[in-house]
């Protein structure tokens, strides 16, 4: 679900996205949210919480690990889903009351999403980026789930530098290099 990944991609490399509540908004209103979009501070503050243990999710050992992450943020904040037409939107799946705060409304929103993910799909799709120092999740969604890189980028800097450290000073065989004899 891409916004559970979005929401945990938005701390990265010491960076905080959602530095404020306007931060937030945004986010919620890049992810179809309709307007009106008000957020507080404790809302934030709850979201952030939320973010470390989607985060976890993802970077499970186990598949029960991650499992009880989602059955907690279930047991916390999910309702009974049901369908909405509010304020003229299109018929819609709603997993928390109208009234629920951004983070019991993100909580079980993420938790529902992940959990039809993996159900159909396995925790296998959900990854961490395999690039040194990169923080980043995604989604495998490629066939044979081979993907292990957040982006393009990340894999070819990730070959470049295993590249290079093959191939760097200390005695060895330079590339193109012939053995002596």
């Amino acid at each position: 679900m891409r916004i559970a990944v979005d929401l945990v991609n938005t701390h990265r490399d010491g960076a905080e996205l959602l530095a404020g509540p306007d931060d937030l908004r945004r986010f919620l209103l890049d992810h179809a949210e309709p307007e009106p979009v008000s957020v507080t501070g404790a809302e934030l503050a709850k979201v952030r919480v939320l973010r470390q243990r989607l985060r976890a999710v993802f970077e499970a050992e186990r598949d029960v690990d991650a499992a009880a992450i989602l059955n907690a943020l279930f047991a916390e904040h999910a309702t009974r889903p049901y369908l909405s037409d509010h304020d003229g939107a299109p018929w819609h799946l709603h997993v928390s009351t109208m009234d629920a705060d951004w983070g019991r409304s993100l909580a079980a929103l993420t938790a529902m999403g992940l959990a039809v993910l993996v159900a159909g799909r396995g925790f296998g799709v959900l990854r961490r980026c395999a690039a040194a120092g990169c923080e980043l999740v995604f989604v495998a969604t490629t066939p044979g789930r081979v993907r292990r890189f957040c982006s393009p980028a990340c894999a070819t800097r990730t070959r470049v530098s295993s590249y290079r450290d093959r191939h760097r000073g200390g005695g060895g065989r330079t590339a193109g290099a012939q053995p002596a004899g």
